[in-house]
């Protein structure tokens, strides 16, 4: 079955790379474009769509600009007992809870919101696209198109997480996620969504960092301490150089909402 798993993840990045590159590079445009003016990329997710976006930033390899929405709420932390799973699902598909969190997020036109879910009709994604392209945001989704072709929109507005956002990058993955059918037994194993996802993470990571440098922005990267070259001070510059972009922008939303 290793082999099985190899072969069927292999297939999936390839599609990624022959489908998606023009996709990403316009997500990166808009990005840099972001970032290199002060605003800030969004990342949002919730159930396993928070590895993504924790993926993202911090980091090692990564830089500030990115801002990863966290809910806790969205996330789980037991299986069965509280913070479990069951009661993650109940609210990630509760139409109107999003947009209360966001209420507390500092969102700027101009920015970018990038927003994983793979099955793409849950209400916490949807409403999140929805919301942040009302306050003038472009909106990123990455999610699976065949499950979008597949399901039925369960959201109020008739929409999927494709249709609720301006640019689509489909990671490529089967509607189920799992790649590995074992005889005798009903439904297949092994995820692929994940490493689809944080592919196209690292993928963006490092366009947006090149066309900042197009645009004569240098952004300095969360460094590994295994990296002798650079200096121990370097993180904690990093660290404070995204202090300094979340104070400014707060200040800037507040302006915008008086």
């Amino acid at each position: 079955m290793i082999e099985t798993y190899q072969r069927e993840i292999t297939g999936v990045l390839n599609r990624l790379w022959q489908t998606q590159t023009s996709n990403l590079r316009q997500a990166a445009e808009w990005m840099a474009d972001a970032i290199a003016a002060g605003g800030l990329v969004h990342v949002y997710g919730s159930g396993h769509s928070v590895l993504p976006v924790m993926d993202i930033f911090p980091r090692y390899g990564s830089y500030a600009g990115f801002h990863p929405m966290m809910d806790s709420r969205l996330m789980w932390f037991s299986v069965l007992d509280a913070g479990g799973v069951h009661e993650l699902l109940w609210l990630e598909r509760k139409e109107g809870y999003a947009k209360i969190f966001l209420e507390t997020q500092d969102l700027v036109p101009g920015d970018v919101l990038l927003v994983f879910s793979h099955g793409g009709i849950n209400a916490a994604g949807i409403d999140v696209a929805l919301e942040a392209k009302a306050r003038g945001l472009k909106t990123v989704a990455v999610t699976s198109l065949d499950n979008a072709r597949q399901k039925t929109a369960t959201h109020s507005s008739g929409k999927k997480l494709a249709d609720a956002c301006d640019l689509v990058i489909d990671n490529c993955v089967p509607a189920e996620d799992a790649l590995v059918p074992v005889e005798g037994m009903a439904g297949k194993v092994g995820a692929g969504s994940t490493v689809a996802v944080i592919t196209i993470g690292m993928a963006l990571v490092s366009e947006v960092a090149a066309q900042l440098r197009r645009r004569g922005v240098t952004p300095q990267p969360f460094v590994s301490p295994n990296v002798k070259e650079v200096g121990p001070e370097n993180n904690a510059q990093v660290f404070a150089e995204y202090r300094r972009r979340r104070a400014q922008h707060a200040a800037r939303a507040r302006g915008i909402n008086g």
